[in-house]
């Protein structure tokens, strides 16, 4: 499976909690404290949103063997 295109997610929700519809990109709703981006989703009616935290900066890591 090809990674998903998170360029927007860095540019617009930097440091913010995200909830994402299963496509990995369609943001559902997003904010400073986990609890209410899940309160929120579920409001929309998505009980198990993928959740995760945007980095404040996007920094590149290249793992070593």
């Amino acid at each position: 499976m090809p990674a998903k295109n998170w360029t927007k997610l860095f540019k617009n929700y930097k440091g913010q909690w995200v909830a994402l519809k299963d496509d990995e990109t369609t943001v559902i709703s997003s904010g400073e404290k986990l609890a209410e981006v899940i309160r929120e989703s579920e409001n929309k009616g998505y009980q198990k949103p993928i959740l995760t935290k945007i980095p404040k900066k996007d920094i590149t890591y290249i793992g070593l063997s």
